[in-house]
C-alpha cells in the first residue's frame, strides 16, 4: 500500500479531557488566578503542562512546542505563546507552590467527604542536573548518584481507601528525613481531624517529632531502629503458637508497654532468611574485593581506582594489608560472615502511642507502602525525573506540576471503584491511547475523529456510554 501525505494532526485527547475535568472539579481557575493577572490565563497553561507531563513528557522547551500546536491550543482555549511564557508560568507557580498546595487541600476537603484523615508520610530524593538551583546539595542519594546534587521531597497521603496525596514539601538535598518531618507534618495538620493517625518510617522517628504529633492531639505509628537494648529481647525471644501473629508467613511478636508508648516487637522467619541471604551475598562481594586488593599487592601493581581516594585536591599516602595471606579461604569467608551477620536478622519493631493488637499494628504499617507507590509513580510513570531546570522557583514549579498530575491520577482511582486496583501506569496509557485526529481538507471544515476507546478511558471520559 502506498502512503499519501496529509496535514492531519493527532493528539491524546483522553489525557486532556481528564486533566480539564479535574481542573474544573478542583477549581484550578480560582486557585491559580491570583498569581497571574494579565496575559495568558495561568490555569490553562498549567492544565496543558500537566497534560504534556502525562503524555510526551520531555523537556519544558519541547513542552512549549507541543502545546503550541493549533489543535492543543484550541483544546485548552489558548492562543500561541512564546517559550519564555511557559517558563515564567512555571516560575510563578513555583514561587507560590506552598500556598497553591494549601488551596488544593482546601478544594479537596470541600469537594470530598473523606471517611477519615489518617495519613502516610514519606520522603525521597531527586537527582538534579544543573547547578543553578540553590536547593541542590549533596546528601544521602536514594537514586544511587552520590556524585550529583539533589533535593529532598516529602509527600503526605491520605491513607486507604483514598490513597490520595495531599501534601508536598521540597527542601535542600542535605536535609534528612528527621529534620524534614516538621515541615511536611505542619503543612497538612490543619486539615487533619483530632485523633488522626500519622504513619511514617524509622528514618524520621525522634522524640521531637512524636511530641509534635501528640501536641496536635494525634496518634502516630512508626518503625523503630533496633539498638543494644533490643538484643536482650532477641536472645530471649522464642517463636511459639502463643505469640504467632501470622502462621502462614511465620511472623511472631510481643507487646512491650511503656508509660508513654507501646513497642510492637516482631520476628519473621521469611525476613530472617531473606536478610541472611542478602548479607551472605554482601560478604562474598567483600571477600572478592579483598582478593582483588591482595592480588594487586602480590604483583606490586597499583590498586584499582575504586579502592583509591580520587580527588585531585587531596594528597594522601596510604598502605593496604589484608588478612588473606594468613587465612584459608574458608577462614576468610567465616570472618566476613561473622562481621556481617549481627543476629538481629528477621527482627523489627514498631512503636506507637496507640493501644493496638500486634496484627493491627503490622497491617497498618504495611499499608504505608501505598505512599512508596506514589514515589514510584512520580519517578517512573509521570517521570518527574531527571530534573533539568535552572532556578529554584522553576524547580518548585516542575515538581508541583508532577505532583498535580499524580493527584489527578489518584482521584481517578478513588472516584471510579472499578479502577481502585488499577496501577496509575495503566490509567495513563489508556488515556494516552484515546486520541483525536483532526482531519484537515482544503474545502471542508476540519473534522475530528476519535479513536482507540477502551474500558478505562471510556469510563473516565464518557461514563454514560457503554463500550461496544
Amino acid at each position: 500500500m502506498e502512503l499519501e501525505q496529509n496535514n492531519n494532526i493527532s493528539f491524546p485527547i483522553g489525557t486532556a479531557i481528564t486533566v480539564k475535568k479535574y481542573g474544573q472539579k478542583l477549581d484550578f481557575e480560582q486557585i491559580f488566578s491570583p498569581f497571574k493577572k494579565r496575559g495568558v490565563e495561568l490555569h490553562r497553561l498549567i492544565e496543558a503542562l500537566i497534560t504534556y507531563r502525562l503524555t510526551e513528557n520531555e523537556s519544558i522547551c519541547r513542552g512549549s512546542d507541543w502545546i503550541n500546536r493549533p489543535c492543543v491550543l484550541k483544546e485548552f482555549n489558548l492562543t500561541k505563546f512564546e517559550e519564555r511564557t511557559l517558563f515564567r508560568a512555571l516560575e510563578t507557580v513555583g514561587d507560590n507552590y506552598e500556598e497553591i498546595i494549601l488551596l488544593i487541600q482546601k478544594s479537596l476537603f470541600s469537594q470530598y467527604d473523606f471517611p477519615h484523615t489518617d495519613v502516610n508520610m514519606d520522603w525521597t530524593s531527586f537527582v538534579l542536573w544543573g547547578n543553578k538551583a540553590e536547593l541542590g546539595k549533596y546528601g544521602y542519594s536514594r537514586g544511587h548518584r552520590p556524585d550529583k546534587k539533589q533535593i529532598t521531597v516529602g509527600i503526605s497521603q491520605l491513607r486507604a481507601p483514598m490513597n490520595i496525596p495531599i501534601g508536598l514539601t521540597v527542601q535542600s538535598g542535605n536535609v534528612n528525613d528527621q529534620a524534614h518531618f516538621k515541615k511536611t507534618f505542619l503543612q497538612v495538620c490543619p486539615n487533619l481531624k483530632d485523633n488522626s493517625r500519622v504513619v511514617f518510617d524509622k528514618g524520621c522517628l525522634s522524640k521531637d517529632n512524636t511530641d509534635l504529633v501528640l501536641m496536635h492531639k494525634m496518634k502516630y505509628l512508626s518503625a523503630k531502629k533496633l539498638n543494644s537494648s533490643d538484643d536482650k529481647r532477641i536472645k530471649s525471644f522464642v517463636p511459639s503458637d502463643n505469640n504467632c501473629v501470622d502462621s502462614e508467613k511465620m511472623i511472631y511478636g510481643e507487646i512491650i508497654e511503656y508509660p508513654s508508648r507501646t513497642d510492637y516487637f516482631f520476628f519473621s522467619k521469611k525476613l530472617q532468611h531473606d536478610q541472611i541471604e542478602a548479607k551472605l551475598r554482601f560478604a562474598e562481594r567483600k571477600l572478592e574485593e579483598a582478593r582483588e586488593i591482595q592480588q594487586a599487592l602480590n604483583k606490586h601493581k597499583s590498586l584499582p581506582k575504586r579502592f583509591q581516594l580520587n580527588n585531585p585536591l587531596v594528597k594522601v599516602t596510604y598502605s593496604y594489608q589484608t588478612l588473606l595471606s594468613e587465612l584459608s579461604d574458608e577462614e576468610a569467608r567465616n570472618l566476613v560472615r561473622t562481621a556481617t551477620i549481627t543476629g538481629r536478622e528477621g527482627f523489627f519493631c514498631l512503636v506507637s502511642n496507640e493501644k493496638l493488637t500486634l496484627k493491627q499494628a503490622l497491617e497498618i504499617y504495611r499499608m504505608k507502602d501505598a505512599i512508596e507507590k506514589v514515589f514510584q509513580s512520580l519517578k517512573n510513570d509521570i517521570d518527574i525525573k531527571p530534573l533539568r531546570v535552572w532556578t529554584t522557583k522553576s524547580l518548585y514549579g516542575a515538581i508541583l506540576v508532577g505532583f498535580l498530575a499524580q493527584v489527578i491520577l489518584s482521584l481517578v482511582r478513588y472516584d471510579y471503584g472499578e479502577l481502585h486496583n488499577v496501577a496509575p501506569k495503566f490509567i495513563k496509557i489508556s488515556l494516552m491511547n484515546l486520541t483525536v485526529t483532526v482531519e484537515i481538507k482544503k474545502t471542508d471544515i476540519p473534522r475530528r475523529i476519535f479513536s482507540n476507546f477502551d474500558a478505562i478511558n471510556s469510563l473516565i471520559c464518557c461514563p454514560n456510554q457503554a463500550v461496544t
